[in-house]
């Protein structure tokens, strides 16, 4: 069913994985913990809908379990990306070192694309 312009979209049940999602995290059991800008929210997938997700060129791993939507870093500093302004209260996610080179080659090839 399509929603009309003036409908706001509940993010917390209609996200969007490639535009409203910062990181996701897999767990056991097909769970999966999706990290929005102002939310956590964990969801249960099937391993096809989870192996869609694994292949989506708009995630990179960090870590065995934790991918990152290069598209929504903002700053890479000091092993952290930064998603939104560099402030205290900007939700970040620390980077492994080895990891961070190739982050910022993918930034800037979303950059290129971009404009």
């Amino acid at each position: 069913m399509m929603k009309h312009a003036s409908q706001s979209r509940n993010v917390y049940e209609d996200f969007v994985v490639e535009t409203d999602i910062l990181f996701f995290k897999t767990g056991s059991h097909g769970l999966v913990s999706f990290h929005g800008r102002n939310y956590n929210i964990t969801k249960r997938m099937t391993a096809e809908q989870l192996r869609g997700l694994l292949s989506d060129k708009t995630f990179y791993p960090v870590y065995s379990n934790c991918y990152v939507n290069v598209r929504k870093i903002t700053a890479l500093e000091q092993g952290v990306a930064y998603f939104g302004e560099m402030a205290p209260s900007a939700k970040r996610l620390r980077i492994p070192r080895w990891k961070q080179e190739a982050i910022k080659r993918l930034m800037g090839s979303v950059e290129q694309f971009a404009t």
